[in-house]
C-alpha cells in the first residue's frame, strides 16, 4: 500500500492542495496552500501535477514513515530535514523506502513548510480538493500522530531542474495593494496603509491580524454600518477597532465591515509566512 504513517504530526499539520475555488456563492471559502509557490515547487520535485495534495506544515516537527518507496520534497522557509537521522536538506528531491522517517525540523525564520511526495496525498476530495479548511470544517481533519494518509499512484518523474535556494523570510514586507472599494471611508487611506504594521499572534489561515495606529472613518460615515459584502483572499477589513485584518485562504465568504484595499495575489505568499512581529507596511498602487 502506498501511503505515509503520520509519527508526529508537529503543532499542526493540514493536507492541501490549490484549493476549491468556485463556491463562494454556497458560503464555501477557496482553502488551499497558503503559500501556493511552495506547494507548486513542491510538487514539481517530485514529479506531481502543481495541484496535488501536500503536508502544510507550521513551524516545522513533522515526521513521517513511508509505507512504500516514494520520493519526497520539503519547501517553503529554509528547515532541516533528515531521514532516519541523516541531513538530506530542503528543495531537492529526497527517495524514501519502506520504514524510513522523514522529520522536519522548526523553521528559523518564516511560518509555514510544505511535504510533497510522489503521487500526492489521496485523501478523499470534498467539492473537489482535498484540502484542510480550518473556518468551515470541509475536508479532512488535522492530521494527528499514528493516522495513516494514502498516496496516489505517481504520474512523473522527480525533478531537480528548478531547484532554487530557500530563501529566509524577511522581518520586514512592503505589500502592493489596490485600493477599494471602500477606501472612501478612510481619511487619506493609501497614506494611512502606508504606515508600520506588527503582525500579531492571533494570526492564523483566516487572516493577517495586525496591530499599528487604527484606521479613523471620515465623519460622513462614522456611525454607518455595511449589509455583508462578498470578499476576496487578500481583503484587508477593517473592523469598528480600525486595525486591519488581511484575509486568507480560509476566509469567511462575505463581510460586514469596510474593505480599504485588496493585496495582489503574488504577495500572498510572503503574509502567509509572516511570523507575529514581522513588520508590514502596503503601498497602493493606481
Amino acid at each position: 500500500m502506498r501511503a505515509l504513517e503520520i509519527v508526529s504530526p508537529g503543532s499542526l499539520a493540514l493536507v492541501q492542495d490549490l484549493g476549491r475555488p468556485g463556491y463562494a456563492h454556497l458560503g464555501v471559502p477557496p482553502s488551499g496552500a497558503l503559500d501556493v509557490d511552495a506547494l507548486r515547487l513542491g510538487n514539481r520535485l517530485v514529479g506531481n501535477p502543481e495541484d496535488a495534495a501536500g503536508i502544510e506544515t507550521v513551524l516545522g516537527g513533522l515526521t513521517i514513515r513511508a509505507a512504500a518507496s516514494c520520493t519526497a520534497a520539503v519547501t517553503g522557509p529554509p528547515v532541516a530535514v533528515s531521514v532516519d537521522g541523516r541531513e538530506m536538506g530542503s528543495y531537492t528531491p529526497i527517495p524514501l523506502q519502506p520504514g524510513q522517517k522523514l522529520t522536519i525540523g522548526r523553521p528559523a525564520t518564516g511560518l509555514r513548510n510544505y511535504l510533497t511526495v510522489s503521487g500526492g496525498i489521496a485523501v478523499p476530495p470534498v467539492l473537489g480538493s482535498r484540502s484542510t479548511d480550518v473556518l468551515s470544517g470541509l475536508g479532512p481533519s488535522p492530521l494527528e500522530a499514528g493516522t495513516t494518509v494514502p498516496l496516489g499512484p505517481v504520474s512523473g518523474v522527480p525533478s531537480g531542474a528548478d531547484v532554487v535556494t530557500a530563501s529566509p523570510a524577511p522581518p520586514k514586507l512592503t505589500v502592493p495593494v489596490v485600493l477599494g472599494p471602500r477606501d472612501d471611508w478612510f481619511a487619506d487611506a493609501a497614506s494611512a496603509l502606508n504606515t508600520q504594521w506588527t503582525v500579531t499572534a492571533e494570526s492564523n489561515r483566516v487572516g493577517v491580524r495586525l496591530d499599528g495606529p487604527p484606521l479613523r472613518r471620515v465623519s460622513t460615515v462614522s456611525n454607518s454600518e455595511l449589509p455583508s459584502e462578498g470578499v476576496l483572499t487578500g481583503a484587508i477589513q477593517v473592523p469598528p477597532n480600525g486595525l486591519p485584518l488581511v484575509f486568507l485562504a480560509d476566509h469567511p465568504t462575505t463581510g460586514g465591515y469596510p474593505v480599504v484595499a485588496v493585496v495582489r495575489r503574488a504577495s500572498l505568499g510572503a503574509l502567509a509566512q509572516a511570523r507575529p512581529g514581522t513588520l508590514v507596511r502596503f503601498h497602493a498602487s493606481f
